[in-house]
């Protein structure tokens, strides 16, 4: 049976040049998660502030939006939402009664996903960018 073999005289130097370069992986793609993330959060916040997306009364609602950032085994993730009881349906609209019988006939305000396909497209062009420099 024929047998191919490949061998790497400097080894032990491509090796290094590799962990060395998986070393700054990480901490590069966090760096450029976190970026993104503050980009989602701040175009959220400016759909949020007006038409096409809800109409802004007391501020309460756009502040209540925030960023959080989390390290797991797969990698990092960019967190941003809203604890406001009015965020899904501020986005969504809702017709119907609520908890304490009062009826809305809301129509939907999208602000969040408008604000994700906007970011996501230039968020994963930069993590392709950065793995094609480092590659």
């Amino acid at each position: 049976m024929p047998t191919l073999r490949v061998t790497e005289v400097n080894g032990p130097k491509v090796a290094a040049e590799l962990l060395i370069t998986a070393a700054g992986v990480m901490p590069a793609v966090a760096a450029i998660t976190q970026t993104y993330g503050n980009i989602l959060l701040a175009r959220i916040k400016a759909n949020a502030s007006g038409r096409p997306g809800p109409r802004i009364i007391t501020s309460n609602y756009n502040r209540s939006w925030n960023l959080e950032m989390s390290k797991h085994s797969k990698g990092v993730a960019a967190d941003v939402g809203t604890n406001a009881v009015q965020g899904r349906r501020l986005e969504y609209g809702f017709v119907g009664s609520d908890s304490l019988g009062r009826h809305y006939s809301q129509p939907p305000y999208p602000h969040v996903r408008p604000a994700f396909d906007l970011v996501a497209p230039t968020y994963y062009l930069a993590i392709a960018a950065y793995l094609e420099a480092i590659t």
